[in-house]
C-alpha cells in the first residue's frame, strides 16, 4: 500500500525544489489502506516516481508478512502488486512520462523499471490483439511455494537456471493464470506445441505445472542451455524479441517473484487492454 510516511525523498536522485513541492500531491494518492483495484494512477511524473518508489517499499513489507506462502496472498500483496503493475504499464505505454520519472527513481529501482518497460514494450509488440469474440479461460497459479520448488527441481535435472523457467513460465502463461492456448495451438502453463511436447515432455501432462516446467527445462538444455541462453530461447520462440524480454525478466525475478506471481493478467484486444483476473473480476 502506498503510504505517506513510507515515501521518502531520499529515495529518489536528483533531489530538487521542484521534487520537493511535487511530493506534497502525493497525499492525493496514499491511502490508509492498499489501493483499490481501480484506484486513480498519478500522471506527473515527480508523483508517479513517488508512488513507484513507496509501491514497492510497502509491496515488499507486505510479501515479508506473508505467511505461509502456500496460502492465497492476502489482499494487501494482491492490491499493491496490481498497483505496481498499473504503473508499470502507464509508463509502457507513455514513453514521455517514463522518460521524465526514469532520472528521479534511485538507481536500483530505476535498472529494473528499464529492464520492465524494455521487456513490456517487446512483448507487446510481438503479441497480435486477441478477437473480441475469443473466448478466455484462467484459473489460479500454482502455489508460489510448489512453483520454486520446480523450477529448482528443473534447474537441478538439467541445468537451466531456475529464472530463466520462471521468466517463461511468467511471460508464457503468468505462471498458469491464462489457461487459453495460444493461436497456433501450443498449450499448458509454458506454451508447449503438441509435436514439441510429444517429443520433450518426458510423458507428462502438457497442463501440469510441474510437469510442463520439467519439459521446458528438458528442450531449453537440449537447445543450448546453460550455455547459450539466448540460443535456447531463440528455439523456444524464435523472436530477438521475446528472447530479450524473456532475458530482461528474468534478471529481475530473484527480487521480484513475489511481484510477479501476483500480477494479473491483462489482454491485448482489438478494443484496448483488458484485465481478466484479479480483484473485481467476476
Amino acid at each position: 500500500m502506498v503510504t505517506v510516511n513510507r515515501i521518502r525523498l531520499t529515495g529518489l536522485l536528483p533531489r530538487s525544489p521542484r521534487i520537493a513541492r511535487a511530493s506534497l500531491l502525493v497525499v492525493a494518492f496514499a491511502f490508509a489502506s492498499p489501493p483499490a483495484a481501480d484506484a486513480p494512477l498519478p500522471h506527473t511524473a515527480a508523483v508517479v516516481a513517488q508512488a513507484l518508489t513507496g509501491t514497492r517499499t510497502d509491496l515488499r513489507a507486505a510479501v515479508e508478512d506473508w505467511a505461509p506462502k502456500s496460502s492465497p496472498a492476502p489482499a494487501e500483496v494482491v492490491l499493491d502488486a496490481l498497483y505496481e503493475q498499473r504503473l508499470y504499464r502507464l509508463l509502457a505505454r507513455d514513453t514521455r512520462l517514463a522518460d521524465a520519472v526514469l532520472p528521479l527513481l534511485a538507481p536500483d529501482l530505476r535498472a529494473t523499471t528499464r529492464d520492465l518497460l524494455a521487456a513490456h514494450r517487446e512483448l507487446y509488440r510481438l503479441t497480435p490483439p486477441l478477437p473480441s469474440h475469443a473466448p478466455i479461460r484462467v484459473g489460479s497459479a500454482a502455489p508460489a511455494p510448489s512453483l520454486l520448488r520446480f523450477y529448482h527441481e528443473a534447474q537441478r535435472r538439467f541445468d537451466v537456471p531456475w529464472n530463466l523457467l520462471a521468466a517463461v513460465n511468467f511471460v508464457e502463461s503468468k505462471f498458469g493464470k491464462l489457461r487459453n492456448a495460444s493461436a497456433s495451438g501450443a498449450q499448458g502453463p509454458m506454451q508447449f506445441m503438441p509435436a514439441t511436447w510429444a517429443h520433450y515432455g518426458l510423458g507428462g501432462n502438457v497442463h501440469d505445472a510441474h510437469d510442463a516446467i520439467l519439459g521446458a527445462a528438458n528442450y531449453l538444455h537440449a537447445s543450448g542451455a546453460p550455455r547459450d541462453l539466448r540460443r535456447a530461447l531463440h528455439s523456444y520462440n524464435p523472436s530477438p524479441v521475446y528472447v530479450d524480454a524473456v532475458l530482461r525478466y528474468a534478471r529481475r525475478m530473484g527480487a521480484m517473484f513475489y511481484d510477479f506471481y501476483n500480477w494479473q493478467v491483462f489482454l491485448k484486444t482489438a478494443h484496448g487492454e483488458r484485465r481478466v483476473t484479479g480483484p473485481g473480476i467476476p
